[in-house]
């Protein structure tokens, strides 16, 4: 008998654990699992590739309220004469207002979100809130399940959590799930009572559908020396130590182009950071796109200069690309690039990021070794299913 499984998540915009997770879904084998989504609010560029055999369930309506404007909230929760809710909106608009540290934000409105949002109404088998924060306390608030899991996507200690909060909700957990070793090993440093929960399943990625998506036609500006970044526009992904680094090999007389694809809160920052170092022509945002590979397949160099990751989905498709590859050094980076082999590692400042970038401009014959190295590993990870299969199945 086929089991039933739910999966959590916020929503479906760009992110890394977003395309997991899509990837994740047209790989499990539904002659086994009946499998349901819910998502908090059905949007995102990712929304649209949920494959056929996804149930997706109601949008819960509450939780608009509290990703809106207070006062647009109130007025409507009032006229609708939701009393409870409206209180909880305000509590959560005091939070809201006066804590800076987003990620404990999220945390600690969740209780009056909570009183807003309805339990699911069915039982499964298992269920997964497939990302940090909300989708794992509404699996083990909101779900009857034999079975609940909860997966971590980046460096738990990066994040800027409360542990003292996860505290509970990870006791409720029968597996806790991160995406790399080095993950696993902070959230047991972290949380040495649930170490025997932990496990660690990288995210799947397929080279062949990425080879084949990067084969769409785009237009990036032809003879010129091209750089591509991927990622959210937000404080993690270190967009200004680009800029920075951007400003420095133009005054130093070289001529490229840098294209981000993304989008995200900083976008404005950024913006004015572009234009007080006039960089318009040279540093482009280009937003987001459903098909990031043909952009990535036309750099010459890809470049991260994420401040932290879990394991970035974004660098594994540059590496399935081969193409020249240059990380900073945050704290997983040495999981996926091994400095002067397939890829450089650089410290984590503009200055430093410019050398490399630099020397990589300089020295065709190091590129050419990096590709060389990239074309000979295996880098799909599709076994990764068999996994969450066994977390699944486990007595």
């Amino acid at each position: 008998m086929k089991k039933n499984i739910l999966f959590v998540m916020n929503n479906l915009n760009c992110g890394g654990a977003e395309k997991a997770l899509i990837s994740l879904l047209e790989t499990i084998d539904y002659s086994l699992y009946n499998v349901d989504l819910y998502l908090f609010k059905h949007e995102g560029i990712f929304f649209n590739k949920i494959p056929n055999k996804v149930k997706l369930l109601k949008e819960p309506t509450e939780y608009k309220f509290f990703d809106m404007p207070i006062k647009t909230a109130l007025i409507n929760l009032i006229k609708q004469g939701k009393i409870n809710s409206a209180v909880s909106r305000v509590r959560a608009g005091y939070i809201f207002n006066t804590e800076n540290n987003r990620a404990q934000c999220e945390q600690r409105v969740w209780k009056h979100l909570s009183n807003s949002l309805s339990p699911v109404n069915k039982e499964y088998d298992v269920a997964i809130g497939y990302l940090e924060k909300n989708p794992i306390y509404f699996c083990v608030d909101k779900v009857q399940a034999k079975k609940k899991i909860g997966f971590i996507h980046n460096d738990y200690i990066k994040l800027g959590m409360d542990p003292s909060i996860d505290l509970h909700y990870f006791n409720k957990l029968d597996k806790i799930v991160t995406v790399s070793n080095e993950c696993a090993d902070v959230l047991k440093q972290e949380f040495p009572m649930y170490q025997g929960k932990i496990d660690v399943m990288f995210n799947i990625i397929s080279p062949n559908v990425i080879h084949k998506m990067s084969k769409e036609k785009v237009y990036l500006k032809d003879k010129i020396l091209k750089i591509v970044s991927v990622g959210r526009l937000n404080y993690q992904k270190g967009y200004e130590l680009a800029i920075e680094a951007c400003n420095y090999l133009v005054k130093n007389g070289f001529q490229f182009k840098w294209f981000v694809i993304g989008e995200g809160e900083e976008r404005t920052n950024l913006e004015s950071l572009i234009r007080a170092n006039n960089l318009d022509e040279s540093f482009i945002l280009l937003g987001l796109k459903e098909n990031p590979y043909p952009y990535i397949k036309e750099a010459d160099i890809y470049v991260q200069t994420s401040r932290f990751e879990g394991k970035s989905i974004a660098i594994d498709e540059a590496k399935i690309l081969q193409k020249p590859i240059l990380v900073t050094n945050f704290s997983t980076a040495k999981d996926q690039i091994n400095h002067g082999e397939n890829g450089l590692i650089v410290e984590m400042n503009g200055s430093s990021i410019a050398e490399g970038i630099q020397k990589l401009i300089k020295d065709q014959g190091l590129r050419n070794k990096l590709i060389a190295n990239l074309s000979k590993e295996k880098l799909g990870t599709e076994e990764e299913i068999e996994k969450l299969y066994d977390f699944i199945n486990a007595g």
